[in-house]
């Protein structure tokens, strides 16, 4: 059945800055089969977005064009095939667009219960950073405990999510940051150093404090001169994970040293892989993180909460990077 509300959602007019994140009215869509509707009650701001209002970041073939890659709400209809979940409970969800309106349509495998004791607010800023951590450091980077995790950008979202996800399983953690009160929130999030890129040298610093060895895994979001000397960095079998490059997306890299340490150089996006994969880190969220936020052993960090009108100065902050953690949008 097709739904006749309209809604109003976050276009982007044209690409540009900020301000080309204009209110809109759309229609409301329906649930195909599969998926589920959500009424948004808040919806997580990222990276990425700020890439697709740039034009630098389209979504996958077949996605919406409004942006918005997480949300938290009450399930408002179930499209076919739909199990496990009802009209009305709350939850959050990973989406490959979509979240900055009143209502947005997910697989369900995408899907997930809000932990118990988070706010909506709190709940929207989980599935990217979390998904985007949980594939790449304990997948691709195969981080293990007693290993040594170093995270770049660690007042990010994703970097305030890797720290403590990194402590949590046992690991050794370090985080570049700039300025004391950036690499002290590092360090209550759980970092053993937190290290100010401004003053000092990362690889000394890891180095030093591993002995010589250097660190197994590197989380990296900055990219361009950040890839070499993070492969001075890492440990014989390093591992080095590439999601983003705030430094430029490409790199002048000595392999000399990927050969003699036998490191692996890998990176990934999240956004238009398949929905069945998607639904398998999901499965290991809910069975392996989700108690520990529900004890409180991690906790999304949540910098400041914008009403979805504007979400124009949420992206200006965020391009400021003087937030730490996430930011977010609420609706109604």
């Amino acid at each position: 059945m097709t739904d006749s509300r309209s809604m109003t959602a976050i276009e982007v007019s044209q690409p540009g800055k900020p301000e080309v994140l204009v209110a809109a009215r759309r229609p409301v869509p329906d649930a195909a089969p599969g998926e589920i509707r959500i009424a948004v009650q808040a919806a997580g701001v990222n990276r990425p977005d700020v890439l697709q209002r740039l034009g630098k970041y389209n979504p996958p073939p077949g996605i919406t064009d409004i942006p918005g890659l997480e949300v938290a709400g009450i399930v408002d209809a179930l499209g076919e095939g739909v199990e496990g979940w009802s009209v009305g409970d709350p939850v959050c969800a990973l989406l490959a667009g979509g979240g900055y309106a009143e209502f947005c349509v997910v697989p369900a495998a995408q899907c997930l219960p809000i932990p118990a004791g988070l706010s909506m607010a709190e709940a929207a800023a989980l599935p990217e950073t979390f998904f985007t951590v949980w594939s790449n450091v304990f997948e691709r980077g195969a981080l293990q405990p007693g290993e040594t995790l170093l995270v770049h950008g660690g007042t990010s979202g994703i970097g305030t999510t890797a720290i403590q996800l990194g402590a949590a399983f046992g690991a050794r953690v370090f985080a570049t940051a700039r300025g004391a009160e950036k690499c002290g929130a590092c360090v209550r999030l759980g970092a053993e150093r937190a290290i100010d890129y401004a003053e000092e040298d990362f690889v000394a610093v890891v180095k030093e404090a591993t002995g010589g060895t250097g660190v197994n895994v590197v989380l990296d979001i900055v990219g361009g001169d950040y890839v070499a000397r993070s492969i001075d960095a890492l440990a014989v079998e390093g591992r080095y994970v590439c999601i983003g490059f705030v430094r430029g997306a490409t790199a002048n890299v000595n392999f000399f040293p990927v050969m003699t340490k036998r490191l692996v150089l890998t990176g990934s996006t999240l956004r238009a892989r398949p929905v069945a994969y998607k639904q398998a880190v999901a499965d290991q969220l809910k069975a392996r993180v989700w108690p520990l936020i529900e004890q409180g052993k991690v906790k999304p960090v949540v910098h400041e909460v914008f009403p979805l009108a504007n979400a124009a100065d949420a992206h200006r902050l965020m391009e400021s990077n003087q937030h730490v953690g996430k930011l977010v949008l609420t609706v109604g």
